[in-house]
């Protein structure tokens, strides 16, 4: 796999989406010679660590302040296959930060904007030190994506 160009999304508002680009491996082809279903996750992992790192709060960033983040919802929808060589484009754009951190993902053909997969995660923030889940995100994240926490 090529490695992933980033670029952000469009200006306004605080910009809680980015995009990463890249072709697929051949070691990512199944049988049919199409991008074999289970590696879709990786693309949007790819993704959602280019999103996080743009806030200066990718994985390193979430322990040292006290929280892991894990996934404990995954959806994809394929629309179109992926073939060795094709330039896709991967957009991931959060959604929710209040009680949950919900990414949602948009794969398509980067030379005709053609849709191919749509997904979303959800993440939920555990204290590392009691393993204990959040009901509410810690205010780090909102300090980190420049957004509001619920409202009271």
């Amino acid at each position: 796999m090529d490695e992933p160009s980033a670029r952000s999304a469009a200006p306004g508002g605080p910009d809680l989406s980015h995009e990463i680009e890249l072709s697929p491996a051949f070691h990512d082809l199944d049988p049919m010679n199409i991008v074999w279903h289970g590696n879709y996750v990786k693309y949007l992992e790819l993704a959602r660590n280019a999103l996080m790192a743009q806030f200066n709060y990718d994985y390193p960033q979430m322990r040292a302040s006290g929280y892991a983040w894990p996934i404990v919802d995954l959806r994809l929808k394929y629309i179109g296959p992926v073939h060795y060589e094709h330039r896709i484009r991967i957009r991931a754009r959060i959604v929710e930060w209040e009680n949950r951190l919900k990414i949602d993902y948009l794969i398509s053909c980067a030379k005709t904007n053609a849709k191919l997969n749509k997904a979303s995660t959800v993440q939920v923030a555990l204290d590392i030190h009691t393993r204990e889940m959040c009901w509410v995100c810690p205010p780090v994240l909102w300090e980190r994506l420049g957004v509001n926490g619920p409202r009271t």
